[in-house]
């Protein structure tokens, strides 16, 4: 039975819900594990050491998304596959492990690596047939997206690995990843100058917003400018820092009235939709935010070392 706070203001499906409880309560966690390092950063750098946290509440509530719409997320499931069910399963309970891994910073050189690896196996098995064989523009934003996420993921496991060559070759793919998926959904910031901000889907931008296209344009312009740094490995933690902070703020000043919206709407489809449109563009504020992260334990690493000797 949902809790009567929640269904005096929402009549909340039982997906609805349990994907907003996830999602708030890894959030809660993470926020407490991370609140000493908060604490000692300065300026843009609080919100920098929240970066795990950003991918770690989305993945939570995707994680519950596979427990209560299994029928629904059971088509997305190759045909080919013995046990489709229990790879759902499987997947729900793999993505609320690493997402407290992530959120608690346990064990996260682990969480991480294998994390990615499963969102590029969802890229390569599920995705990108998808995208070649329907050449739409939304199925290859999924493609790169999901690409992003599984190179934030790297990233985060490098930044734990510390000063080694693995971790820094984790990074750097990771970086890599994320600089071509900025560089793509920029441009079509441009080209479709309506829809909603950082991740470029289908649904547009409330007309309330004043000044729709400029937001359009000011990110895609941020976007692009952040993929060519990260990709050229030059400011990556300066524009890391910045893009990332914008896509979060896009998140609170832009999703979060959207998603109260949706979840005001009786439809489970629509409720859903809105839960998902806010964490994928929390998560993709987190994947670049990994960057800023991972550049500034490099920059803390640097120094320790530069005292000891």
């Amino acid at each position: 039975m949902q809790p009567t706070f929640f269904v005096a203001f929402f009549d909340l499906s039982r997906t609805a819900f349990s994907m907003s409880a996830a999602g708030l309560a890894v959030l809660v966690i993470g926020l407490v594990a991370a609140s000493s390092d908060v604490a000692h950063a300065r300026g843009l750098d609080k919100l920098v050491t929240l970066a795990n946290v950003c991918i770690a509440a989305p993945f939570a509530t995707f994680a519950a998304e596979h427990f209560s719409a299994e029928r629904l997320l059971l088509n997305v499931v190759p045909r080919y596959m013995p046990w489709r069910l229990f790879w759902l399963y499987f997947v729900g309970v793999a993505l609320i492990a690493a997402s407290l891994s992530l959120a608690t910073k346990i064990q996260m050189r682990w969480s991480g690596l294998l994390l990615g690896i499963m969102m590029f196996l969802f890229v390569l098995m599920v995705f990108a047939p998808g995208a070649i064989a329907s050449g739409n523009r939304f199925a290859w934003t999924v493609v790169f997206r999901e690409m992003s996420f599984g190179g934030a993921a790297w990233v985060l496991a490098g930044s734990a690995m510390g000063d080694r060559r693995k971790g820094k070759g984790l990074i750097a793919v990771g970086r890599v990843l994320i600089a071509i998926g900025a560089i793509f959904f920029g441009v079509q910031h441009f080209l479709h100058p309506l829809g909603l901000p950082g991740v470029p889907l289908k649904r547009q931008m409330p007309a309330w917003i004043p000044g729709r296209a400029f937001i359009d344009y000011l990110t895609g312009a941020f976007l692009v400018a952040g993929g060519v740094c990260f990709l050229r490995a030059w400011k990556v933690r300066m524009a890391a820092t910045y893009l990332g902070a914008w896509i979060v703020l896009a998140v609170v000043l832009i999703y979060g009235p959207v998603l109260i919206e949706t979840l005001a709407n009786p439809s489970m489809a629509v409720q859903v939709e809105g839960v998902s449109y806010f964490a994928d563009t929390l998560l993709y504020g987190g994947a670049i935010l990994s960057l800023a992260r991972a550049t500034m334990s490099a920059d803390r690493a640097e120094s320790a070392h530069t005292r000891a000797t």
